[in-house]
Order: structure tokens, then sequence, then C-alpha cells
């Protein structure tokens, strides 16, 4: 692998980001959680067994070649690409901050990246560990998965959902839970020491809240029509609707759920059916339609439309950033927020783009707090783009696969 490079050095901001970490950390409170012994040798806060603590963002990116099979992990900190076990005609690969998620037709492979975070609200922890292929879910191509720290819920094809132990992935087995009773529309998502879900009832899909024995409790009375897409922010869950999206918020035990309307009446074709964002930030992307993306400020409570070239893939990494928009001209196209105009183009980095309504394996925009990252199956590279500087090319990656699916692992 050839890594070409061009990066502003990291090490400044390793310092301060360490210093914070070290001085947040040692000003918890007493109570907090913690090793139960308090003598020099006990375990140190945010301690992981097997890993390595940073004080950085550990970014990997995971790579498969549904063709071939081939399945590689690259590092973002070194560039170095590790192999992984093959799996063949994968036909979507799922993240979920940690773990990657191989959907093919006869199972869906579980991959552990190495790389992770902890977020304790006012400070952050990073780690890394040796990549490492955990096993199969007896899940098909069609499956959702979700997860939190807790518990990874994988819902098929009809509906029902299962949950398996996270702490048991983290170990590299998988042990299957509880399966749910019933059968849910969409994904099942942990959310707030919970479950959310949508269940058709009588012909209306109703908002449930389920505690994680499977049992109902108490549900704000909303529907969602159509329901398509979901994501987890800081703010609550996005649940994606006919007419927009409902937020739901947990608080104290208690659920909320407020509507987000698109304001009009929005063709089917054209509606926010996959959100496409960066982990912990508010503002949520979707395609709207084949020449135009959305724009969701959760925070606002509010939709944008922009017009924009033939889309084939969008992502942002929130308020002061652009959106960035993947057109079929191969170019990364970067779009204002607020007013909606065109900012800045790269040269053509794809020889031939897709519509994102082509196969399913178009090419994508992972974004974490500093770069973005796009792949370019037919030239076997992945772009690094610095959305901050212009849309320069920070750096290139030249692989020995085709980087058809792409995820980016350590957010």
């Amino acid at each position: 692998m050839t890594v070409r490079r061009n990066v502003t050095p990291w090490a400044s901001a390793a310092l301060v980001l360490t210093a914070l970490l070290t001085a947040s950390c040692a000003a918890e409170k007493p109570n907090a959680a913690r090793s139960d012994t308090s003598s020099p040798s006990a375990t140190p806060h945010g301690y992981v067994e097997g890993a390595q603590e940073a004080a950085e963002q550990q970014s990997r990116l995971l790579l498969n070649d549904p063709g071939s099979g081939n399945t590689r992990v690259l590092d973002l900190i070194t560039g170095e690409v590790h192999r992984t076990a093959p799996v063949k005609d994968a036909v979507r690969l799922g993240m979920d901050g940690r773990f990657g998620y191989l959907h093919a037709p006869d199972g869906t492979h579980v991959l552990d990246s190495g790389a992770w975070m902890v977020d304790h609200g006012d400070h952050v922890h990073y780690y890394s560990a040796p990549t490492r292929d955990v096993g199969e879910l007896p899940a098909g191509s069609r499956a959702q998965i979700r997860s939190d720290a807790a518990v990874t819920a994988v819902t098929d094809e009809n509906g029902r959902a299962v949950l398996y132990d996270r702490s048991k992935l983290e170990k590299g087995q998988i042990v299957a839970s509880r399966t749910l009773r019933g059968t849910y529309t969409g994904a099942v998502v942990p959310y707030g020491e919970h479950l959310l879900a949508l269940a058709d009832e009588g012909g209306t899909t109703k908002l449930v809240v389920l505690d994680r024995k499977g049992e109902r409790t108490a549900s704000p009375e909303v529907t969602c029509e159509a329901p398509q897409g979901d994501a987890v922010t800081r703010r609550g869950v996005i649940l994606g609707c006919a007419d927009g999206a409902l937020l739901v918020r947990a608080q104290d035990g208690a659920f909320t759920a407020e509507e987000i309307p698109y304001g009009k009446h929005v063709p089917a074709r054209e509606r926010a059916t996959a959100f496409r964002h960066r982990p912990g930030s508010d503002t949520l992307t979707a395609p709207a339609g084949d020449d135009a993306v959305w724009i969701l400020d959760v925070a606002e409570r509010t939709w944008k439309r922009v017009e924009t070239g033939p889309v084939v893939a969008v992502n942002t990494a929130g308020e002061g950033s652009p959106v960035l928009v993947l057109e079929t001209d191969g170019s990364v196209h970067g779009y204002d927020i607020a007013t909606g105009k065109q900012t800045a183009r790269t040269k053509p980095l794809l020889t031939a783009g897709k519509r994102v309504d082509s196969d399913g394996d178009a090419p994508v925009i992972e974004v974490d707090r500093s770069r973005a990252y796009v792949n370019d199956p037919e030239g076997k590279k992945v772009f690094e783009i610095d959305y901050n500087d212009g849309l320069r090319i920070a750096r290139s990656f030249d692989l020995d696969v085709k980087p058809v699916l792409m995820v980016e692992a350590g957010r």
C-alpha cells in the first residue's frame, strides 16, 4: 500500500487532549463508578484490559470487496493495513462505533475493528486493540443491527428481534441474551437503558418503548407512517417517517416524542430514508431524490432541502462545517449549511460515479471531527479530505483490494 501524505501534525493536539483527559478524570467525584479499592495499585480510571488508551481518536476504516471477499482494516493513524477473514457476497457493511457487521445472504460476519471510544459526558476515552474476527450472527443480508454500551439488537427481515450481550462481543463471543416477543417495523434501537421500536397495531405503526427484558413500558402516543431510517444523536433518537421525523428523548426514565415535519408534502422517492452524520453531531443528512439532499437540524427542529447535482453520497460533520456531496461527476462538492450555496469542490476523484439508488454498493462519505473519507472501488483507493480547508485532499491510500464497502470505526 502507498500512502500519499499532506497532513498537519497531531502532536500538539494530542498533548492538549491528554492534559484535558487527565485533569477531567482526576476531577471526578469520589463517588463516581471505579475500582472498589483506593489503593495505589487500583485499576486506573478508564482502564480496559487488553487495550491501549490514547489521547486522540483511533480511527480505522473497515473495507470489503464483495466479489473477492477480501476484507481489510486500514489504520488511519499509522497507515497500516490489516488482513481479516474474507467475506464474500456481502451486500452491506454496518458499524456501531467498534464492531463492523458484514451482511451476506448466509449470515452476518462480526469484525472487531479494535478501535473505539467511551464518552463520559465531560470527557472521552479513546482505545485501540488488535483487530479480530468475532464470528457469525445468524442474521441475513437484510437484518438491521443497532447497539449501545450494553446490548446489540439484531432485527431480521421479518421483524423478529434478538438481543446480544455487548460485553460478550467485546470478549470475542457471540451470546444471545433474549428474543423479543412480537415483530417490529424497522430496527429495534437500544437507547436510554430501554429499547425503542415501531410496531404495527391495527394497520397503524406506533412507537413502543421496551425495557431490557422486552416488556413494554409507558410510551408516547405517537404514530409513524411508512417508517424508514433512524439515527442516535446527543439530543435523542431520530426516526424517519412519511411526513418528516420523530425525535424520541429519555429523561429520568420517561420518554417523550416530538414531531419534526417536513412542512409540506414530500413524494415517497424524495423522503429521507437513510440518515448520515458524524457520530455525536445533531445535524443529519440524507438524499432527497436524485438531485438534492436533506439537512435535518435536530437542535432547531428544522429541515432544509439543498439543490445539488446528481447525488451519489452525502454527509456532514455538523454545525460550522460544509455539507459534503459526492456527485456523479466523481467530485466531492461542499455546500454551506445555512445558505445552501456551493462553497468548494474537489477535482474528480472517482472514475465513474453511481447514483444512490443504483445497486446499494455506491461509494460513501465517512466523516469524523477533522477529516472525511471517500472510497474509490475501481481505483482501489481511499481519499482523505480536509473539509475545513477548502476540501483539500490531505492523503490518499492505495490498496490491494477494491474498497466497495467502507465504514469508519473508533468514533
